[in-house]
């Protein structure tokens, strides 16, 4: 059987380690007879799973003890509505706008308080990351994105919000290296990039910022629905309802991959190693860019377009280079439509041999079409 290298921004690759366990134990999980899919999230079997799977992203992440970590449904996209239905005391938010789903976030959270966006890079088609050093104000919370997929940009050092809590969307980039959990009140992120395959979602969320009847602002709104209540799946360790169990048994997998790796420093040179060959190639190609500017540059998206000024040409290179990659054995090139070109996405799970065979081929393309 040959593996492709698989480049998507999401779902994306696993370890291939991963999935040959995960296959060995379909059938017959730790000699209970019986796959993880089918299994009780109530039964002693399931219980050290999800246990085991906790205690792999507080180590791995360094999530202090006075933070939850939640194992939720709905991917980042209905935090966009639980974070503002969750913290809203004052009812303003602040937003720093670095793409399409920090906008998604924004045009959420407009729903249930005022919104002000103290920062953005919409001005150059958010290629960058805007400088925020510090935040005042009276804020519920102060909401970024720490990397954007689509564009290709990736905070490098987070705002100083004081008092106020730092939320933060990191699906794109959650364990690409290591993160102070401490600076932040939430870190939340869709699995299917860097964690398990779709269908769980992570939270990482300071205690202080779970409110429920015996807490000191008091009880959330009568009207947030019991699901979307921060403290219904925090008091219930995530089984307050049947949660994504088999994507929850599979990060835990892809965490015991990291580990023994060697933890987050480790996965983090290996991700900034692949993203350096690619960015050193691309920059000094005369026939491929890259799109984002230098300082913002994420090492887990790598968009990159062509050199052909005539944009009729250019989409049909582009085209032939998605399609000749692809026969190739490197898969899900093609660049966002909001940005055009290609797209690399070299999450946890690609190998660097995968990098250097797309640089490989670029080469060889460059050389054929120039």
């Amino acid at each position: 059987m040959k593996r492709v290298y698989n480049f998507s921004a999401g779902p994306s690759m696993l370890p291939q380690a991963v999935l040959e366990k995960a296959a060995a134990e379909m059938l017959d999980y730790n000699g209970t007879g019986q796959s993880v899919m089918e299994m009780s999230h109530r039964s002693k079997a399931y219980k050290p799973i999800i246990d085991r799977t906790e205690a792999l992203v507080r180590e791995l992440l360094g999530v202090p003890a006075n933070y939850k970590v939640l194992f939720l449904q709905g991917g980042a996209s209905l935090q966009f509505a639980m974070i503002p239905l969750n913290l809203k005391k004052k009812g303003k938010a602040a937003f720093i706008d670095t793409g399409v789903w920090s906008d998604k976030a924004i045009k959420e959270a407009k729903k249930w308080l005022a919104v002000e966006v103290i920062a953005s890079s919409k001005d150059k088609a958010y290629n960058y990351i805007p400088a925020v050093e510090k935040v005042t104000g009276d804020y519920d919370y102060v909401h970024v994105t720490s990397n954007n997929t689509i564009v290709g940009t990736a905070f490098k050092k987070f705002p100083d919000t004081g008092s106020i809590p730092l939320v933060c969307d990191a699906s794109s980039n959650i364990l690409s290296e290591p993160i102070d959990v401490s600076k932040f009140g939430i870190i939340y992120a869709g699995a299917q990039k860097n964690l398990a395959p779709a269908g769980v979602t992570l939270v990482i969320i300071r205690e202080d910022l779970i409110r429920g009847k015996e807490h000191p602002d008091g009880d959330l709104s009568a009207d947030v629905p019991t699901m979307l209540r921060y403290d219904t799946h925090a008091n219930e360790g995530s089984m307050y309802n049947t949660p994504p169990c088999y994507s929850i048994y599979m990060m835990g997998l892809v965490l015991e991959w990291v580990k023994n790796l060697g933890g987050a420093e480790a996965i983090g040179r290996m991700n900034r190693e692949k993203a350096a060959i690619l960015y050193d190639y691309l920059d000094s190609s005369s026939y491929f860019r890259a799109t984002t500017d230098k300082a913002s540059r994420s090492i887990m998206n790598i968009p990159f377009v062509t050199t052909i000024a005539d944009a009729e040409k250019a989409e049909a290179i582009n085209k032939k280079f998605v399609a000749e990659a692809e026969a190739a054995g490197l898969v899900n090139l093609a660049g966002h439509r909001l940005v055009g070109g290609m797209r690399a996405s070299i999450y946890n799970a690609m190998p660097v041999e995968g990098v250097k065979a797309l640089v490989d081929f670029m080469k060889k393309f460059e050389k054929e079409n120039a």
